[in-house]
């Protein structure tokens, strides 16, 4: 699912837009040029907390209300910061597409497919300290497709069909409504395509995904912390195929894996 230090809602987003998931009002002022000095140096103030092993909530109000941050610039910095040992440890564990040749892998579908969607349809995409690239969408209890949710979908599969996987299983919260739909939407994707995908619709794909022996495809944070090996497929997607993103650099530099 999304990065569990997201507390922004699908639903807030498409408020403003019903058929894309785009970018917030006030993105363009919130993350213009003038403001990435400031964003960045609350990014390396986080995570200098955490990295002394302070508490996330507590760091990021502390920082935030230092630098007067509003509240979705807030989001961004909790989710572009990580603490040394994060990162160190995430790079570790990060596998290649190359990696990837007769490998079982497991996605984190909604994770995955909202983030490709936002970079799609014009929204901010965040390039973090452990990089990662992040939106600022999110779903907490219900889903719905939009405009560029095939192109997602069609993008993502023709990624994994060229690194030539054993297995590919796409992991579904059950509690988020439309679920089923989604699933449905990729089965019919895959049989189209003749991708031999796998789609589960489970109570917690987190769990699953944090045990797995495969490897784990998502950029959720509590996930990575967990995972024994991960692909950040969601950042070479969109390399490979968004050159015109609207991207804002939190991190430091770190080519991706």
């Amino acid at each position: 699912m999304t990065d569990s230090s997201d507390n922004t809602t699908v639903a807030e987003t498409d408020h403003h837009s019903s058929r894309h998931r785009g970018a917030h009002p006030e993105d363009q002022r919130l993350f213009a040029i003038a403001q990435r000095d400031v964003l960045r140096a609350a990014v390396a103030d986080l995570s200098l907390l955490l990295t002394k092993g302070y508490a996330p909530t507590a760091s990021l109000k502390l920082v935030g209300d230092h630098f007067s941050l509003r509240e979705r610039q807030r989001l961004a910095v909790a989710r572009a910061a990580c603490s040394d040992q994060q990162r160190a440890q995430r790079q570790q564990n990060r596998l290649s597409l190359s990696d990837l040749a007769n490998a079982h892998v497991l996605i984190d579908g909604f994770n995955l497919i909202v983030t490709l969607e936002a970079a799609l349809s014009g929204g901010v995409v965040f390039a973090c300290r452990d990089g990662c690239w992040r939106d600022l969408a999110s779903v907490h209890g219900s889903y719905r497709a939009v405009h560029e949710t095939e192109t997602a979908m069609r993008l993502l599969g023709e990624t994994l069909a060229a690194a030539h996987t054993a297995s590919v299983t796409w992991l579904l919260d059950q509690p988020v409504s439309n679920s089923g739909r989604l699933a449905q939407r990729l089965r019919e994707m895959a049989t189209a395509q003749r991708w031999p995908w796998q789609v589960e619709v489970v109570m917690n794909p987190d769990k699953v995904l944090c045990e797995t022996a495969g490897v784990a495809v998502t950029s959720d944070s509590n996930i990575l912390d967990h995972c024994q090996r991960w692909l950040n497929l969601g950042r070479l997607v969109i390399e490979r195929n968004l050159p015109q993103v609207w991207r804002v650099d939190l991190s430091e530099a770190d080519p991706v894996g």
